[in-house]
C-alpha cells in the first residue's frame, strides 16, 4: 500500500487561530480501500484536521490533494463535490424533516418543472438504509427516532453520494453493540469498493477491530503513522499522551466505600416516565458512585431524566434526605441540590458562542435571579478558580467554549453544576467522545467529589468504566432495574450478561 499513490494528501497543513497554532505542519495521507485512524488527545489537532480536510476551514499554510491533484476546499460543499463526505459526532441533520428529506438535503430529485419528485426522493432513501441494513420509514420525521437511528441516517446519507472518502467522527459512540456490528458490516463493503474512511473513535477496541492505519497526532504535530497490527496498544496510548500511561490509571471505588450506614442523599420508589422506565427502585447513598449500566434503549437517560426533573413522573415517589420531593422541573430539581447533565453536550450543555466564564456562571446566575448580579469581577474569580481545579486547557475564561476539545467542554459543564454546590449530580455518558486521558481524568474527578461527600449517578455504555467508577451498579434492562449489586467482584462479561437480559442471555448460549 505504501508503494501506491495516496487517494487522499495533506501536506504541511498549519493552522492558527490567533497566537494558538492549532496544526503545526502535519502531513497526512489515506489510500483507496483503507479504514484510517486518526488518534490524539482532545486538543491534538484532530477535529482541525478534519475539518480542514472537509472543506470547513481554511488552511493557513499546505497542500492538499485528491487523487493526485490539488485542491482548494472553501466550502464543505467542494469537499463533498470532491468525494469527501462527513458524518460528525454531533448529528447536523434536521430533526423536524423527514428522514428522507435529510437524506437528499441540498440534492433533491427534482421533475421536469423544478418541483421536487418526493416519490424519487423516498425510493433514493430507502436503497441507502437498505444499504446500511436499517428498516425506517422515509417518510418518518427524523426527530421521533432516537440518536443512534438518527447516526445511521446521517451516514446513510453520506453514503448516498458518489464518495470517494468517507469521515466519520466517533460514529459508534450513540450505538449499541449490535449497531456497532452493523455499521462495521457497513463499513468493511465500502471498504471493498475501494472507499478510504477516516474512522475517528476513542474506543481503542474498535480502532483495533477495524482500522489498517493509525495517525497520531499530538499538540497540533504529527507524532507518526503506523500499521495498526504492528502498534501495541500500551504504545499508542503513549505516542498520544507524550508520557507513559501508568499514571493514568483511574482507581477503583468499588473497594473505597464500606459505610452501609450512611444517610441516603436520594431515594426512589416506584419512579415511572412512560414509556422509558418504570416502577424503579433505588436508593443514593452520600458520598458514593451508583453506576448504571444497560444496553441502548435500556432507559438509561429515561431514568436520568426522571430523577432530575426534566421528565413528570408518571408515577412513584422521590426523597431527597428523606424528604419527599416534587421534582417538577430542573429548577426544582436545583433547588434541592439534584443537578443533572445531559448526554448530549452541544444541544442540552454548553453555549458554544459563550465564553468559559459565561458558560460556568450562567447557572448560578440564573439560580439567582435577574435582580442579584454575581459582580462581575466575581464572576472572573468564580471561573478562574473552576478552570484552575479542573484544569482545563487553555486557562483562557474569556475564550468561547466552542473552541475547546471535547474533554475541556465536558470539564466546563462540571465546573457549571459544582458552581451549585449540588449534593446529587447524575451523569449520563460524561466521557463520551474524549480522549483516554481526559477520561481518566474526569473518573478520578468524580472519585473525588464522592469522597468529599457528594452523591454522584453515573451512566455509561462502556461496562467498564461503569465498573471502574461505580461503587454499586445498577442493571437496566427494558426499562426497569433488574438488580443493584456491588462494583466489586464484577466483570465486564458478566455484567454485559445480566444488562443483556434473560432472553438475549439464552439466545447467546
Amino acid at each position: 500500500m505504501d508503494d501506491a499513490t495516496p487517494l487522499v494528501q495533506v501536506t504541511g497543513a498549519t493552522v492558527r487561530f490567533q497566537s494558538d497554532t492549532a496544526l503545526d505542519g502535519v502531513d497526512f495521507r489515506m489510500f483507496a480501500g483503507e479504514v484510517h485512524s486518526l488518534m490524539g488527545e482532545n486538543g491534538a489537532g484532530k477535529s482541525t484536521l478534519i475539518r480542514a480536510l472537509t472543506g470547513a476551514l481554511p488552511l493557513d499554510a499546505g497542500v492538499i490533494s485528491v487523487g493526485g491533484q490539488t485542491v482548494q476546499f472553501t466550502t464543505p460543499h467542494d469537499a463533498q463535490l470532491a468525494g469527501i463526505s462527513t458524518v460528525y459526532q454531533e448529528i447536523d441533520l434536521l430533526p423536524n424533516l423527514t428522514v428522507a428529506e435529510n437524506i437528499a438535503l441540498g440534492r433533491e430529485p427534482r421533475g421536469r418543472l423544478g418541483a421536487i419528485d418526493w416519490r424519487a426522493m423516498r425510493r433514493l432513501a430507502r436503497e441507502a438504509l437498505a444499504d446500511l441494513g436499517l428498516d425506517v420509514d422515509p417518510a418518518s420525521l427524523l426527530g421521533t427516532h432516537p440518536l443512534a437511528v438518527q447516526q445511521l441516517v446521517a451516514i446513510a446519507r453520506a453514503i448516498s453520494t458518489d464518495v470517494k472518502v468517507l469521515v466519520l467522527d466517533e460514529p459508534t459512540s450513540s450505538l449499541d453493540l449490535d449497531e456497532v456490528a452493523e455499521l462495521f458490516r457497513v463499513i468493511r463493503d465500502l471498504k471493498r469498493r475501494g472507499v478510504a474512511i477516516l474512522f475517528v473513535s476513542h474506543f481503542l477496541d474498535q480502532v483495533y477491530e477495524i482500522c489498517d492505519r493509525i495517525t497520531v497526532l499530538r499538540n497540533g504535530r504529527l507524532v507518526g503513522e503506523y500499521l495498526t497490527r504492528e502498534l501495541l496498544r500500551i504504545d499508542l496510548v503513549e505516542k498520544m499522551l507524550g508520557r507513559s500511561a501508568g499514571p493514568l490509571a483511574a482507581r477503583s471505588r468499588a473497594d473505597t466505600f464500606d459505610d452501609p450506614d450512611a444517610p441516603v442523599a436520594l431515594s426512589a420508589r416506584g419512579v415511572t416516565a412512560l414509556p422509558g422506565i418504570a416502577d424503579a427502585d433505588l436508593d443514593l447513598v452520600e458520598g458514593e458512585v451508583l453506576g448504571i449500566a444497560g444496553l441502548l434503549g435500556s432507559g438509561r437517560t429515561e431514568l436520568a431524566r426522571a430523577l432530575t426533573g426534566v421528565d413528570r413522573l408518571d408515577a412513584g415517589i422521590i426523597r431527597i434526605a428523606g424528604r419527599p420531593m416534587h421534582l417538577s422541573s430542573p429548577r426544582r430539581a436545583l433547588s434541592v441540590g439534584v443537578v443533572y447533565s445531559s448526554e448530549n453536550r452541544r444541544t442540552e450543555g454548553l453555549i458554544g458562542e459563550l465564553s468559559v466564564l459565561e458558560n460556568i456562571t450562567l447557572a448560578l446566575q440564573a439560580q439567582r435571579g435577574v435582580v442579584r448580579r454575581i459582580r462581575s469581577a466575581r464572576q472572573r474569580e468564580l471561573a478562574a478558580s473552576w478552570v484552575e481545579a479542573l484544569d482545563i486547557r487553555p486557562a483562557d475564561i474569556d475564550r468561547p467554549v466552542g473552541t475547546l476539545s471535547g474533554g475541556n467542554q465536558q470539564k466546563v459543564l462540571l465546573a457549571r453544576l459544582l458552581a451549585l454546590s449540588p449534593r446529587v449530580l447524575v451523569l449520563d455518558e460524561p466521557t463520551r467522545g474524549i480522549d483516554v486521558g481526559a477520561k481518566v481524568e474526569i473518573q478520578n474527578l468524580v472519585g473525588e467529589l464522592a469522597d468529599n461527600g457528594l452523591s454522584v449517578v453515573f451512566i455509561s455504555a462502556e461496562l467498564e468504566e461503569v465498573l471502574r467508577v461505580g461503587t454499586r451498579v445498577a442493571i437496566l434492562h427494558a426499562g426497569r432495574i433488574v438488580d443493584i449489586l456491588p462494583a466489586d467482584g464484577l466483570t465486564p462479561d458478566a455484567l454485559m450478561a445480566m444488562v443483556a437480559g434473560p432472553d438475549d442471555a439464552e439466545g447467546e448460549s
